[in-house]
């Protein structure tokens, strides 16, 4: 892949699931291809929005539309179309946290509404929490405070999947979540907390499989405004870490 451009196998995959395509309801988009390499060029690079290069056009324009995409979904369908043909022998959870600029803060609230910033001792932060399948693909994504406990998220998470087997580590040992697990026929593979005083059988041969978690969230990372957020709203955020996984799916 280029490193801030898609190749025309990779765009075939998804142009068609864009809107503004031809013969779509609504305006004809003038290039849905420059709108995605924008925001490839942006979240690889880590740059300000104004700062994006001449050739993409108004940064206004591109970050208008990412927003709309936001509003209406776009990034969750496509992530979740390219996710859908996910290995389901076994999957794995775990979480991520990733500072959040001091310009990500001061975000218009609009009651209580909850841009996913908290304070942990490293200052303002949000906690990526993410499912990946038996092949280091990304299944389910979230984002949550950064004091946020890894196991928080969990149970939601796993609504929408139905592996044999479910990796995590000593953070995910709680009994509530392995007897669910157990429950919905799913083998819990979870490392123990020292002070667990009843140990279950675990296989450490499969729990070591959980390094394709650590290497997705590192992939991750390597995108620069996802290692340090940027965004102000939570669903931007949540949306640039779906898109960056998109990009991730498509390799």
């Amino acid at each position: 892949m280029r490193r801030y451009g898609l190749r025309d196998d990779q765009w075939d995959r998804i142009k068609g699931l864009l809107p503004g395509r031809e013969g779509h309801v609504g305006g004809t988009a003038t290039d849905n291809r420059l709108f995605v390499e924008a925001l490839l060029y942006r979240y690889r690079a880590g740059i300000p929005w104004r700062d994006l290069p001449a050739r993409f056009g108004d940064w206004k324009n591109i970050h208008r539309r990412l927003r709309r995409c936001c509003e209406s979904g776009v990034t969750e369908r496509i992530f979740r179309y390219l996710a859908a043909g996910h290995d389901n022998e076994y999957m794995m959870i775990d979480s991520a946290i990733v500072r959040a600029h001091q310009h990500s803060a001061g975000a218009l609230k609009k009651g209580a509404r909850n841009q996913a910033i908290g304070r942990s001792r490293g200052g303002l932060s949000t906690k990526i929490h993410a499912i990946c399948d038996a092949l280091g693909n990304p299944v389910e994504i979230n984002i949550t405070p950064g004091q946020d406990a890894d196991i928080s998220q969990a149970e939601p998470m796993l609504e929408n999947i139905d592996p044999d087997a479910f990796l995590a580590d000593k953070a995910y040992d709680a009994d509530r979540l392995t007897d669910k697990l157990t429950e919905c026929g799913i083998t819990p593979v979870i490392s123990h907390k020292r002070n667990r005083m009843t140990r279950r059988e675990t296989d450490f041969a499969l729990y070591r499989e959980r390094n394709l978690v650590e290497r997705f969230f590192n992939k991750l990372k390597q995108f620069h405004a996802i290692a340090t957020r940027y965004d102000k709203m939570k669903s931007t955020f949540l949306a640039a870490v779906q898109f960056v996984s998109v990009i991730i799916l498509l390799n």
